[in-house]
């Protein structure tokens, strides 16, 4: 005979089965829309982060999620950050060079016109300008993030797999352009709890990326994190259509790849009291899982963990759910830094695309889709029952 914890957990599975199946095909789309070249790596340039902030909101009106901040789903803030919108050409040894493909500029880097400097040798990885205030690195996989500070100096980092001679000398012209107070947004929402809507169960991920390096190349960030926003999107969706006991708030932050600025922001003016918050988790790099999936804070909650093990072990989901400590890696950080109980999870294997051109959604399978939404909605379930 079945224990009523198994029978429990054979249920939900079985339930939730045909809305997964049903949800699946417009999640992918969603990875796709979030990842095209129309949000420009929703960051700094174009309004990408804007126009991403806007259609994750349009998605929750549309699926009946009611905004968090008033009659708005937006929590506006601002923060410095250094962007590259403009010409971005490089000539090594008189050969032009494929921005983000051959090079990238270090994100901290000023914008400099150079024609014909010679360049130092200073190592076997390190090239020289003294004049011109300008560093070659060479790198074996290049990856790119963002800054909030420019620095009077530029870099520029070199793919060494694709450089075919020594750098000698080069000609450039990049611009930069800092901007003191960008303004960004929270996008939030919530599900009101049938019988205890005071208690919250919150599911967030960041949807800003790194947006572009100047005005050719843009990173699709479709992996980081289109995949977390859109399976938060689907969980929306399910939520609203099927009211669970506790609220449940969706969060999509803003400013993580500026340094987790956005989830602080929230974490310092909440719109909710932390207090009320039981669970949250966090999903960022969700569109792989061939190797399973890691839960970040996991030995700092045992016991919830030991339940997303349970979940896991009784559903098939993923092979294994690796286990780490305490970490500043993504949004959950600033919300257990104040008490609140939080995971974050990620899935492993698959493609190596990261911070870079490469990350598009057709070459993400979006494979574990499945697992995380049962991982998740069983979860929550579970964190209900108690």
């Amino acid at each position: 005979m079945f224990s009523s914890t198994r029978l429990f957990i054979f249920l939900f599975f079985l339930s939730a089965t045909q809305a997964i199946a049903q949800d699946r095909p417009q999640t992918i789309e969603q990875v796709k829309t979030l990842s095209s070249e129309a949000f420009w790596g929703r960051g700094y340039t174009r309004d990408g982060m804007k126009k991403a902030a806007a259609y994750i909101a349009k998605n929750l009106e549309k699926s009946g999620v009611a905004p968090m901040n008033g009659p708005s789903y937006l929590q506006h803030f601002s923060y410095p950050v250094n962007t590259f919108p403009g010409a971005m050409e490089l000539r090594l040894n008189g050969k032009s060079l494929v921005p983000g493909l051959d090079f990238l500029v270090g994100n901290e880097s000023t914008g400099q016109r150079i024609e014909n400097a010679s360049l130092e040798k200073k190592d076997s990885v390190t090239y020289l300008s003294a004049a011109t205030k300008t560093i070659f690195v060479l790198q074996n996989k290049l990856t790119w993030s963002v800054s909030s500070s420019v620095e009077p100096y530029t870099v520029i980092y070199l793919d060494r797999t694709r450089l075919k001679t020594e750098p000698e000398n080069f000609s450039m012209n990049i611009e930069n352009r800092f901007l003191p107070a960008f303004e960004a947004a929270n996008v939030c929402g919530m599900v009101r709890g049938t019988r205890r809507p005071d208690s919250v169960l919150v599911l967030s991920a960041h949807y800003d990326h790194l947006g572009s390096m100047g005005s050719n190349t843009w990173f699709p960030g479709a992996n980081d994190n289109a995949s977390g926003v859109a399976t938060l999107l689907s969980l929306a969706r399910h939520y609203a259509e099927n009211p669970p006991a506790y609220s449940i708030a969706f969060l999509f932050f803003a400013g993580e790849e500026a340094g987790l600025i956005g989830s602080k922001y929230f974490t310092e003016n909440p719109l909710v009291p932390l207090s009320s918050i039981r669970f949250l988790l966090n999903l960022d790099l969700v569109g792989t899982g061939v190797d399973g999936a890691t839960v970040v804070n996991a030995t700092v909650y045992p016991e919830a963990f030991a339940e997303l093990e349970r979940i896991n072990n009784s559903g098939n989901l993923f092979s294994k759910l690796a286990r780490r400590g305490k970490a500043a890696n993504s949004d959950h950080y600033h919300f257990s830094e104040k008490n609140v109980p939080a995971f974050f999870l990620y899935t492993m294997g698959g493609t190596q695309a990261y911070h870079d051109i490469n990350d598009k959604a057709e070459t993400l399978p979006m494979g574990s889709y499945e697992q995380v939404f049962k991982l998740i909605t069983g979860f929550f379930s579970a964190q209900m029952d108690r």
